[in-house]
């Protein structure tokens, strides 16, 4: 083991909005999170830079989402 972390978006916010099936805290989708550890490296990155650009998008789009 080399002690390493493995970089992950999340925030411990997993609620994850039924229309768009983006989770609320990082962007991700279901299947994404559930696939995050067997991800390569390089599709990490790939979906961690997508990110900020969907939770742009949820916020405008659904702000319903982040409501209590």
């Amino acid at each position: 083991m080399t002690g390493t972390a493995m970089e992950t978006p999340c925030i411990k916010v997993c609620v994850v909005d039924p229309a768009s099936g983006l989770c609320i805290g990082c962007g991700r989708t279901l299947q994404e999170i559930g696939a995050w550890a067997g991800l390569s490296p390089q599709r990490r990155k790939a979906v961690m830079a997508a990110l900020p650009g969907r939770l742009e998008w949820l916020r405008r789009e659904r702000p319903a989402a982040f409501e209590d």
